[in-house]
């Protein structure tokens, strides 16, 4: 008792958040009255005083229990049903059931799981808010062995018990499943029209190897070895429908896929790619490089594996004889030496050859590190030479390139670059038939990490705007102009070796993000005078090291991380519209454009989810394909799983778009994983 006595005693308040709505929440815990000091161990909630609404009841140690009483009835505009359950003998209180309840376009949903953590339980009556809904059009009731119950044209404001007595059997469809090629979906039997249908494919899995970047590099924010697969779609055999190539990892080489009369695709075994087994592919596109008429394939390198001018880090083109089968193009490029992102094929010259946009996404095992983007110029013949070497330009070392789009931004019938990457705003080129020379917009400030874009007129106002794919709103550092996110890269303690340090702005000053044993592993000098982890955790990246070093620093700032349509105004002004709020969910790595809906406007399709984080910075996964359709003027919104049939688990690396004589499909390319194909329906 006497040690206990000189232990301190700190009793908090427990936490209430109010649900605002799109999963955001409002600390609501002293508006609300619940804000007294305990050591509480146990809550449960139920409707005690059967006024309509819940009450609370806290258990606390050394402490009385409180009991709250909700006084939510009182509100003029709060309405309720109560649904008790009654099941059968072997589950009397219908454990594990699921309420439905709809009132004009309002959903609410509830699942029976009384059970609280340990030893405590809330009601089994379950009190549903409909706030100013007053009629209920239906109740449907699905019991746990999935047998069904409706009910229709309910009050609110009343208790109502239901028994699994004569309740419907469950259906027999599965909406999700896949389909065969000319097959009805489970949906349109139903007269229901989704925008996809998913359907059987033979691709192969792509397959990650185990290569781990925080192995070799200390605390870095994330993997950059596994940005793969890319696909390229062409009619390479001109027999008039699209095949694909799927790019490959190290030891699973990239395969041609050709697509067959039936829709089919066969892996075209070209003993070729097996000569790049050691490769990984960062980039991919077919093109006529040559001029001979037929499409050439382009393979940039990829991976953050291989030193820098490894022969794995060397770009190749692959020459078509114009029946679908390669050789390689000898001597087509100069040395390289980059994990790259994105490749486009653009003519900026206008001597009406194909030239190269090739993005650098990192320098090999130097996160940070801005590596060469190459604007490769063709000679008519197929051999590339770098324009930065003659003309150099700020597009040479831009930074960590994620995506690149030509179109004209500016509308005067000439096409710009856009590109953009991370830790680094989206920046627009123009050619001056020199050089490229920067065209300043107020997109200059949104420093993020932008993962893809693309360019499309979206409200038909004769100029093209731009959808850009950011980290998203989920991701634990979510940082703003006035909280942003720096990288600090310098030698810190003089052993020769290049230091990275992550840091958010917290009170005003940059603060590391990882702990003190993480950096203290990479610069070992810092314990003697950071003995204790408060110590640390309370000092800024000036307090931790000298003046002098942290001056000389090289920094990199993240300060935007939402996905957005910026809508073109010219003159470089653009109004900055967030996608949903579900788009903002996890990465968007990759955007389709397309009029899914056929009604003349552009709507967005994307995929996304990120894991190659470190565990303190969690994972992204939170996408699972998604469609937002274009309601006029570049507004968009959002469409559920019962409009789009997309359900696509992982982490989506690219989608292309395939033809065939019957169906239009999209192809979702997966890290890791095998591709998912889906029919795109023809909506009537």
């Amino acid at each position: 008792d006497e040690v206990l006595k000189h232990i301190p005693v700190t009793p908090v308040a427990n936490k209430t958040y109010q649900n605002k709505g799109n999963l955001q929440f409002e600390d609501v815990g002293e508006k609300w009255g619940l804000n007294q000091l305990t050591f509480s161990n146990g809550a449960a909630y139920g409707d005690l005083d059967n006024d309509g609404d819940l009450d609370l009841v806290i258990n606390n140690e050394n402490q009385p229990s409180f009991i709250y009483r909700n006084n939510s009835a009182q509100l003029k505009d709060n309405h309720f049903i109560g649904v008790q359950l009654k099941g059968d003998s072997n589950n009397l209180f219908a454990i594990g059931s699921k309420i439905k309840v709809y009132a004009k376009e309002k959903f609410f949903y509830r699942e029976l799981i009384p059970s609280r953590g340990f030893q405590s339980s809330v009601d089994y009556k379950q009190i549903i808010g409909t706030g100013a809904m007053e009629k209920i059009d239906s109740v449907i009731i699905q019991w746990p062995d999935l047998s069904y119950s409706s009910y229709y044209n309910l009050k609110s404001d009343s208790v109502y018990s239901f028994n699994k007595q004569g309740a419907h059997p469950p259906p027999l469809e599965k909406a999700c499943l896949p389909v065969g090629r000319g097959e009805v979906s489970p949906q349109a039997k139903r007269g229901i029209s989704a925008f996809f249908d998913s359907v059987s494919q033979s691709f192969q899995k792509h397959i990650e190897d185990d290569y781990i970047d925080f192995y070799f590099e200390r605390n870095i924010p994330a993997m950059l070895s596994r940005e793969g697969p890319k696909a390229a779609v062409a009619d390479i055999n001109n027999d008039g429908t699209d095949d694909v190539y799927i790019g490959g990892t190290k030891d699973h080489p990239g395969q041609i896929y050709l697509q067959e009369a039936d829709g089919e695709f066969r892996k075209d075994d070209q003993k070729l790619f097996y000569q790049f087994a050691s490769f990984e592919d960062g980039a991919c596109l077919f093109f006529d490089a040559d001029g001979d008429g037929d499409k050439d394939l382009f393979i940039a390198p990829g991976g953050n594996v291989e030193p820098e001018f490894a022969r794995e880090m060397q770009c190749r083109l692959l020459i078509n004889d114009g029946k679908g089968k390669f050789s390689i193009g000898a001597k087509a490029f100069p040395a390289t030496g980059i994990n790259s992102s994105s490749a486009i094929s653009f003519d900026f010259d206008n001597d009406g050859d194909p030239d190269l946009f090739v993005g650098g996404r990192s320098v090999s095992r130097n996160y940070g590190a801005d590596p060469r983007s190459f604007i490769f110029v063709n000679d008519g013949k197929g051999v590339f030479s770098d324009l930065g070497k003659t003309a150099p330009s700020a597009i040479d070392n831009i930074g960590m390139v994620t995506g690149a789009a030509w179109e004209d931004i500016t509308g005067d019938k000439n096409k710009e670059l856009i590109i953009v990457g991370e830790w680094m705003a989206p920046r627009i080129f123009s050619y001056n038939g020199k050089q490229f020379m920067e065209i300043k917009s107020d997109l200059n400030d949104m420093k993020g990490w932008w993962q893809s874009v693309a360019v499309a007129d979206l409200d038909h106002d004769g100029r093209n705007d731009l959808v850009l794919g950011n980290i998203g709103e989920n991701f634990y550092l979510n940082p703003d102009k006035e909280h942003p996110v720096k990288l600090w890269m310098n030698d810190f303690d003089g052993s020769g070796d290049i230091d990275k340090v992550l840091t958010r702005r917290v009170d005003g000053a940059d603060k590391p993000v990882f702990l003190k044993n993480d950096i203290q592993d990479q610069v070992p000098g810092i314990k003697k005078e950071n003995l204790k982890n408060h110590d640390f955790a309370l000092k800024s990246i000036h307090e931790i090291f000298s003046t002098e070093t942290v001056n000389k620093a090289r920094i990199k700032e993240f300060n935007f991380s939402s996905s957005v349509v910026a809508l073109n105004k010219g003159n470089g002004n653009f109004t900055i519209k967030k996608l949903p709020f579900r788009g903002q969910l996890s990465s968007v790595n990759v955007i389709k454009l397309l009029d899914i809906n056929n009604d003349g406007a552009l709507d967005i399709i994307t995929g996304g989810n990120r894991s190659g984080f470190p565990p303190q910075l969690e994972k992204l996964d939170a996408s699972y394909g998604d469609v937002f359709i274009n309601r006029d003027n570049g507004n968009f919104e959002w469409q559920g799983f019962n409009k789009t049939n997309l359900k696509i688990y992982g982490e989506v690396r690219d989608i292309v778009e395939l033809d065939s004589k019957k169906d239009r499909y999209l192809l979702f390319l997966r890290n890791n994983d095998y591709p998912k194909m889906y029919r795109i329906n023809k909506l009537k």
